[in-house]
């Protein structure tokens, strides 16, 4: 190549150099930018929808009315599950008993029961989920019927008209949920627009169901049979994790864990420890 032909390459060299810096540089500021307006847009966002139980009760009730009934909830099913099903247990049966790798002892309540050990243990809870429904509503209606009325009183002092009926409530169990069913007419006239709604769902997480249906299989087992396969259940229910511990004096105490959100119940169980005479 000779030097003519040299210069006359070179400046198209340079050429192409400053227009890939060129490209470059825009696509910096088009990502920047990008950027930009999707940071806007969450932000817009994030105005519109009302935080559940935060500063606009009136444009999302259900939010409000969840955020305060929550922790109640999740306080109940904690300790109807540490206590097997139960809210209190002075006047049921129940063993005493500690674990090792626990400080104190505690009441564990018989879910199957036989003062006989020649026989089988009897359900004592055969309505198991109708029983921790009755339960978990008693815990809570006093704060349902507190939450309700914070309601009337925030939507009132956001110059709304409103008109509220009394509320009754129940509760649903289903897996991986709590639901707190809110039967209470809202009248809310705001701004000259009035909108009515009668009832209100609110719906809490929750493995309250869930662990319950694996303590009636083991409950039913155990009258049934004597015995439950706990190694059988979880290959087919790998989300538990089932403890049984024998006592003694041949009870056993069950202890269902479920491995993702670690909620457990405890139960024991007594019957079937001597062979029956024939």
């Amino acid at each position: 190549m000779n030097k003519k032909e040299v210069k006359q390459v070179l400046p198209h060299y340079n050429f192409l150099g400053k227009t890939r810096k060129g490209q470059v540089t825009i696509f910096v500021i088009g990502g920047i930018l990008l950027i930009a307006v999707v940071g806007i847009f969450f932000l817009m966002k994030a105005d519109i929808i009302p935080t559940p139980g935060g500063e606009n009760p009136d444009e999302d009730p259900v939010g409000y009315l969840e955020t305060c009934i929550e922790a109640k909830v999740l306080e109940g099913t904690e300790l109807i599950m540490k206590n097997g099903g139960y809210r209190d247990l002075d006047s049921k049966l129940k063993i005493n008993f500690k674990f090792e790798e626990e400080d104190d002892f505690s009441d564990i309540v018989y879910l199957c029961y036989n003062h006989d050990n020649s026989y089988p243990c009897i359900n004592q809870e055969p309505m198991l989920i109708q029983h921790l429904k009755t339960e978990l509503k008693e815990h809570i209606k006093l704060k349902v019927d507190e939450c309700w009325d914070e309601l009337m009183g925030s939507l009132t002092s956001k110059d709304n008209v409103v008109k509220g009926t009394s509320q009754t409530f129940e509760i649903r169990l289903a897996p991986n949920k709590v639901i707190i069913g809110v039967d209470g007419e809202l009248t809310l006239i705001k701004k000259g627009i009035s909108s009515v709604q009668k009832y209100f769902e609110v719906i809490i997480p929750s493995k309250f169901y869930d662990l319950a249906i694996v303590s009636q299989e083991i409950v039913s087992q155990e009258a049934t049979y004597c015995s439950f396969q706990t190694l059988g259940y979880q290959m087919l229910h790998p989300e538990f994790k089932i403890d049984m511990f024998q006592t003694g004096d041949s009870q056993k105490i069950y202890t269902i864990t479920d491995k993702k959100t670690k909620e457990w119940i405890r139960f024991a169980i007594k019957g079937c420890t001597i062979p029956p005479a024939y």
